[in-house]
């Protein structure tokens, strides 16, 4: 880990995942994740944070930035006790001086643990509006795209500022900006009733047999690195048993079908997820009047759907695309090769660590 003079390790604690980066003098020199399934219990933010100290011992000589979304886990009884749970748990098992650890509280700043209780609900899931304003101040407008394993935010920014009038998740719901689709975790049931495939449009199964991740680990475009959490049916992740939780969703077995006829199938389901995703797109597009000059910034372990997505919802000429982890984040010159990437797959935790070192420069 670099030198304590100006280090801020950004933190993004969600429900599946524990994303954090390492900023060194306004640069980011690494970027890690870690599978953190928060339903299960405290213990596995503990475990994840232990990860953390043992790649980077001198953690505990920088100030920390702080966002969070697994507060809406059910281990917790309601979002308030969610958040005052995973702060008291960051409190305890982060190795910092009780002024080093900031949460991002939104419109409200930061604050540090003494106030979480009383700006619980401007904690509570704003790491989104994190990256939007840090891809705000890159550039005039555009929209940020970041597709995650679970959800997918579709948040549109101006004039240095992010532009909807939404903060909390309940209110992006409403505005579309906010769609729970990801590309690992989302039960194929959730994206559409009926599939055509095999020359024949069909109900699927309303059950949780087959994810997301199934789909593109068969089309070849979810990395490994990202497919951390178990199959549907707790299952090997092989080709053959792949197919086989694609064929439970249309009542077959992967026996009845070729390996092509099962990617075509897979192919099937990636077309109704961009459908899904394209109208959502559209309608903040729409509603901020953006022109034809705005950037679509891609973000999460999803981006490998932007470029179709944004061709899917344009109505008139494509608009430019940006990488959040090439074109937003600043990534050190000599941090280790695939840095970017995950930058762009951590985004919030790069985002609430950028933000914080610039206003408390």
């Amino acid at each position: 880990m670099p030198t304590p003079e100006r280090t801020t390790l950004g933190w993004d604690i969600g429900g599946a995942h524990v994303k954090a980066c390492v900023l060194q003098r306004g640069e980011v020199v690494d970027v890690a994740q870690w599978g953190c399934p928060l339903w299960q219990g405290l213990d596995h933010l503990t475990s994840a944070l232990q990860a953390a100290r043992a790649r980077w011992p001198a953690l505990d000589a920088a100030q920390h930035a702080v966002t969070m979304t697994g507060e809406m886990v059910d281990l917790f009884p309601d979002r308030e006790a969610g958040v005052r749970g995973i702060a008291a748990a960051l409190a305890a098992s982060l190795p910092a001086a009780p002024d080093a650890l900031h949460f991002f509280a939104g419109d409200a700043g930061w604050c540090g643990a003494a106030e979480v209780a009383a700006q619980w609900a401007c904690i509570a899931s704003a790491n989104w509006l994190a990256t939007a304003r840090h891809a705000a101040l890159m550039f005039p407008e555009g929209v940020l795209v970041d597709i995650g394993s679970t959800t997918t935010d579709l948040i549109a920014f101006g004039n240095a500022r992010v532009l909807s009038a939404s903060r909390s998740d309940a209110e992006r719901l409403v505005s579309g900006e906010l769609a729970y689709h990801g590309v690992v975790r989302t039960p194929l049931c959730a994206l559409t009733q009926r599939i055509t495939w095999r020359g024949h449009a069909r109900h699927v199964m309303n059950e949780f047999f087959a994810t997301t991740a199934d789909v593109y680990r068969l089309c070849g475009e979810l990395d490994p690195a990202h497919d951390l959490h178990p199959s549907a049916d707790n299952a090997a992740k092989s080709p053959a048993a792949t197919r086989q939780r694609l064929a439970r969703m249309v009542g077959l077995d992967e026996r009845d079908a070729t390996p092509d006829e099962w990617l075509d199938l897979a192919r099937a389901w990636r077309s109704a997820q961009l459908e899904a995703l394209a109208a959502p797109l559209r309608r903040v597009l729409a509603a901020h009047a953006l022109s034809d000059r705005a950037v679509i910034v891609g973000a999460g372990c999803g981006a490998f759907l932007v470029p179709e997505l944004a061709a899917a919802a344009a109505e008139a000429a494509p608009r430019r695309l940006a990488a959040y982890g090439g074109d937003v984040a600043s990534v050190g010159r000599h941090a280790a090769a695939g840095t970017a990437g995950w930058a762009q797959v951590c985004a919030p935790s790069v985002a609430v660590a950028a933000l914080f070192e610039r206003e408390h420069d």
